[in-house]
């Protein structure tokens, strides 16, 4: 398939232009490793070893879970590695932070805790350290993000082909009941939904798919009506070929264009939802690591606690800056006036 893709000379010379354009290369370069990170916290920061070897034999602590009675510890629930004693010969092998999102630091007098060399961005309110939630909490940001853009793209794809495709009273009943969707206050709802039923990151995506098909949908359609009455479909039908066919074989291919240029752009308005939603506290459940529940801590404490406004909000700023440099650098790809040069 990617040699295909190659192959096609359109494709090739959108690569190309979007290859050149540095900003939007290094942009993606940057949150790909960002995303890398986040995926694979557990190695960078746990209250676990990656390695260790106790008394001869060696454990996995990070990837398997060991019960405390297995360390001589049977009046622990849940082994502190941190508090093992080590023999002569023992050793540990320590991810570069030694908390994970949901750990206290029990040491500390005053919370939040000003950032140190044991916390490095410092702790929130509940003396967990903040680096270790923004690593972990890019990860249910981004995969809200992306599974909200997935879904609302499938719904509004296929809502907006067949209004395109059809016409007539379908297409006009539809955009009627498009329009009664997009007038719903869509913030207020979702609010009000949310503080009914208990609040998850699947029912936030299902919510929020809800109501973005419609962008989606919009763009299709539009698409659809240019490309139904061209010649390359009209010749395709012509010979006989069948409506679904034309629909996938020639027209949705072709109005795929205004979808990929606008992804990137989707993908960052999803996160800022996101965290506007958990500033608000209608967001993930807690304890969760959140961007946003970071930024309303801040907020509580906004006269001894600059840490918890500025990194969260210099993470939600990098995030976002990124993402629109991608979009625009896709958008500049896919232009087709620029393809033809």
């Amino acid at each position: 398939m990617i040699e295909k893709f190659f192959r096609n000379d359109i494709s090739r010379k959108r690569w190309l232009r979007f290859r050149a354009n540095k900003v939007g290369v290094i942009s993606s370069v940057i949150l790909i490793t960002m995303l890398t990170f986040s995926f694979t916290a557990e190695i960078w920061a746990n209250h676990s070893p990656l390695v260790m070897n106790h008394k001869g034999k060696i454990y996995f602590p990070v990837l398997k879970y060991y019960h405390p009675s297995v360390f001589g510890r049977e009046d622990l629930a849940q082994m502190d590695y941190k508090a093992l004693q080590m023999g002569k010969d023992d050793w540990a092998l320590w991810p570069f932070v030694h908390w994970d999102p949901y750990d206290r630091n029990e040491r500390l007098e005053t919370l939040p805790s000003p950032p140190s060399r044991v916390n490095w961005m410092g702790t929130d309110e509940g003396g967990r350290d903040v680096f270790s939630r923004l690593l972990y909490g890019f990860r249910y940001s981004i995969g809200y993000a992306v599974v909200v853009w997935f879904f609302s793209s499938l719904v509004g794809m296929i809502i907006g082909a067949v209004m395109g495709f059809k016409g007539g009273l379908l297409d006009l009943f539809g955009q009627r009941a498009i329009e009664i969707i997009e007038s719903m206050p869509y913030l207020m709802i979702l609010i009000t939904l949310v503080s009914i039923f208990k609040p998850s990151l699947l029912l936030l995506a299902i919510l929020t798919v809800f109501f973005n098909w419609v962008v989606v949908s919009i763009y299709f359609r539009a698409e659809f009506l240019k490309l139904r009455k061209r010649e390359f479909v009209e010749a395709a039908r012509a010979l006989g070929g069948s409506k679904a066919r034309l629909i996938f074989k020639h027209i949705l291919p072709n109005s795929l264009t205004p979808w990929i240029t606008l992804s990137p752009f989707i993908i960052a308005g999803n996160i800022s939802s996101l965290a506007a939603l958990d500033f608000l506290g209608f967001g993930l459940p807690p304890p969760t690591p959140s961007w946003g529940e970071l930024l309303n801590q801040a907020l509580k404490n906004f006269r001894n606690a600059w840490w918890l406004a500025v990194y969260p909000s210099l993470a939600l700023f990098l995030a976002l800056t990124l993402l629109n440099l991608i979009g625009e650098a896709v958008r500049d790809a896919l232009d087709p006036r620029g393809v033809k040069k």
